[in-house]
C-alpha cells in the first residue's frame, strides 16, 4: 500500500513535469519575431495613414520595389475605405437625388490622386536584409490625413470630370472632414 502511494506520487509528479516543460517551450506556430516598423508609431491613427511593406527576392532592387508596392497599396486602400465612409456619412445627411454619382465620382477623384505621386507622402522608414539568399526590403510610409484630403480637394476643383454641383458637394464633404480632423489636432 505504501509502495502504490509512492507511486502514484511519484508518477503525478512526473506528469506535473512533463505538462510544465511542454508549456515553457515555443507554442505549435514557432517562435514570435518582432519585425521592423511594428508598433503604435507605424499605425494609421486619427491624424496620420501609415503603411509598412515588406518584399523579398534574391534581387535588392526588386525587393525593394515590391515593398514599396505593398506599402502604398495599403495607403491606397486605408483611403479608399476612409474616403467612402466620409461619403457615405455626408450624403446619408444630404437629401440629394444624385447622391450614388456624387459618391462614385469622389472615390474616383480619390483613387486618381492615389495614382499619382503625392507631395505629402513621407517615407518614415526603410531596412534592407540579406540572408545570403535573398533579400528582405521593409518600407514604411505615412501621410497626415488633412493633407490628403486638401490634396483631394485641390484636385476637384481642377477635374474637368465635374459639373458645378458635383464639385461643390465634394468640397463641402472634404471640408467636413477637415474641420473633424483640425479638431482632434487641437
Amino acid at each position: 500500500m505504501k509502495t502504490r502511494k509512492l507511486q502514484l506520487g511519484f508518477t503525478l509528479l512526473v506528469s506535473v513535469l512533463l505538462i510544465s516543460i511542454a508549456s515553457c517551450s515555443s507554442s505549435s506556430f514557432g517562435k514570435k519575431v518582432k519585425e521592423p516598423f511594428s508598433g503604435n508609431k507605424y499605425e494609421s491613427n486619427n491624424n496620420w495613414f501609415r503603411s509598412v511593406g515588406k518584399g523579398q527576392s534574391v534581387k535588392d532592387n526588386i525587393a525593394k520595389s515590391k515593398a514599396d508596392l505593398e506599402a502604398k497599396t495599403e495607403l491606397a486602400g486605408q483611403l479608399n475605405t476612409s474616403v467612402k465612409k466620409v461619403s457615405d456619412q455626408y450624403l446619408g445627411q444630404t437629401e440629394n437625388e444624385s447622391n450614388a454619382d456624387i459618391a462614385d465620382k469622389f472615390q474616383s477623384l480619390a483613387r486618381e490622386v492615389m495614382n499619382t505621386e503625392m507631395a505629402d507622402l513621407r517615407k518614415i522608414g526603410e531596412e534592407k536584409y540579406y540572408d545570403g539568399e535573398k533579400y528582405t526590403v521593409y518600407i514604411a510610409y505615412e501621410i497626415k490625413k488633412n493633407a490628403m484630403f486638401r490634396f483631394i480637394k485641390k484636385q476637384a476643383k481642377t477635374s474637368d470630370k465635374l459639373n458645378d454641383l458635383e464639385r461643390k458637394t465634394i468640397e463641402d464633404m472634404i471640408d467636413e472632414e477637415l474641420k473633424k480632423l483640425d479638431a482632434m489636432d487641437e
